[in-house]
């Protein structure tokens, strides 16, 4: 009796574990799928700069596994600070290198970081976000 009580709860552990990897499994591939979307969908413009009033403005980016939250300084239509107040990445920290290839470019036209291309697109769509603010408050 007892033996059958054993098999039975294992039976059942067995059971509930399965569901749940199944169930955890297909969030991943989820999650996995519509970052994989989100990044690919990814267009950077690079704003005009003689339209940008002078100001600190923030912007951010959010594509699931990826995001970023920046801020920056416009002063007499350049950019003169970029400042990252939080960068989420699995494995792109090297990415945040690239504002200093805008600072220099005074563009967002610049090449990803290798090694880092997604974060990259990421933190430089927070950017554009951010200057795009600067429109109109002239």
């Amino acid at each position: 009796m007892k033996i059958v009580m054993y098999k039975k709860t294992i039976a059942v552990l067995v059971f509930v574990l399965l569901i749940s990897l199944i169930s955890l499994s297909g969030r991943y591939f989820y999650r996995n799928a519509k970052y994989r979307e989100i990044i690919a969908g990814i267009m950077i413009e690079s704003p005009d700069l003689s339209k940008i009033s002078n100001g600190v403005y923030d912007g951010s980016f959010d594509a699931i596994m990826n995001a970023a939250d920046v801020s920056v300084t416009i002063h007499d239509h350049r950019i003169t600070d970029i400042k990252i107040n939080n960068h989420k990445t699995v494995k792109g920290q090297q990415a945040v290198r690239i504002t200093d290839e805008v600072l220099s470019a005074q563009s967002l036209d610049v090449d990803t970081v290798t090694g880092a291309t997604k974060s990259s697109l990421v933190i430089l769509k927070a950017i554009e976000n951010a200057i795009e603010k600067g429109y109109g408050n002239q």
